[in-house]
């Protein structure tokens, strides 16, 4: 095959939003001591019933009708998640099912923050080589099922969400719409970003992904934009994985992408994980800030120290 494109994206988000002031009332932060060293202002939660498949569902609802495809349409349907608490059926499955996908290929994929740029790349690779015609890839993370709500380090960063993407083979002839990926990790360093434990908790250490992240990562997102041909001075768009706002900016400044959109919908969604890409992606096409064919680079970074980026043509 040619290659592949996302022809579609949808998002999700739950109703109830927690305020870094609803936070002051739970641990010893402010609004203030939040919003300066991660610049989240807001999150959202998801309720008790609404569990992380049911999120995935609902953005790719979106996916599926902003594509204008059926259920029926789709062979293969990859969900980025770390979150789920049963491990079989996985996510994927139940996913399918209740969209009432008939037969697909389901697959999880566990790379925590990095995960949606993975998953996309492997649906890539696998529409390239004829496996499936047509994927939904969809990255989900239900935080709040994972975090200390006493411990301020992490419970100010945090929330819940999804975002799904339609992928489809190109036509013949067609340029490819999803770039060469670059990816890898440090295993070494895995420990900095852990979901560990009966229950399981999120914790991380935050002096040592932050140094990582602003230090090491601008070289390695140039290296992405060079396997797709594209400068970073070219670049429409910037979604990189949505950790903190003082992450955010110095690798977008240092990447040199100093015509580009950057994604900032940290400071609306907090942290979401594997649904943070697809998420912010997602409401810079639904704002206009973005248009069809614009060249944007995406990048995951995160847990396991794991990273995998590609430059992408908005659908």
């Amino acid at each position: 095959m040619n290659g592949s494109r996302i022809v579609a994206i949808g998002h999700y988000q739950p109703a109830r939003v927690l305020t870094n002031d609803d936070l002051a009332g739970m641990v010893d932060t402010s609004d203030e001591w939040i919003r300066s060293r991660v610049g989240i202002r807001t999150r959202r939660i998801a309720g008790p019933d609404e569990p992380v498949d049911e999120l995935a569902a609902h953005a790719a609802a979106k996916a599926l009708a902003a594509a204008g495809l059926t259920p029926d349409d789709i062979d293969l349907v990859l969900v980025a998640t770390s979150t789920a608490i049963d491990r079989s059926p996985n996510t994927a499955a139940r996913v399918a099912a209740r969209l009432g996908i008939p037969g697909p290929a389901a697959l999880d994929v566990n790379v925590v923050c990095a995960g949606f740029t993975h998953a996309l790349a492997t649906a890539d690779h696998t529409l390239r080589a004829g496996a499936a015609t047509r994927a939904l890839v969809i990255g989900a993370d239900k935080m709040s099922d994972v975090t200390d709500w006493t411990d301020r380090s992490t419970c100010v960063l945090v929330g819940d969400g999804a975002g799904a993407a339609v992928v489809t083979a190109c036509p013949s002839g067609a340029e490819p719409g999803i770039g060469p990926v670059l990816w890898g990790s440090v295993p070494e360093m895995g420990h900095a970003v852990r979901i560990e434990g009966t229950p399981p908790r999120f914790a991380q250490e935050g002096q040592s992904v932050y140094r990582w992240a602003t230090t090491r990562l601008p070289a390695i997102a140039r290296q992405a934009c060079e396997k797709a041909g594209v400068a970073p001075e070219d670049l429409a768009g910037v979604v990189l994985h949505q950790a903190n706002l003082r992450i955010i900016e110095p690798l977008a400044r240092k990447l040199g992408a100093v015509h580009a959109v950057i994604a900032r919908d940290v400071t609306e969604s907090g942290n979401t994980s594997a649904a943070s890409i697809p998420l912010a992606f997602s409401k810079l096409l639904e704002q206009g800030a973005l248009n069809s064919g614009d060249p944007v680079l995406l990048f995951g970074f995160g847990g396991n120290l794991s990273y995998a980026g590609q430059v992408v043509r908005c659908p």
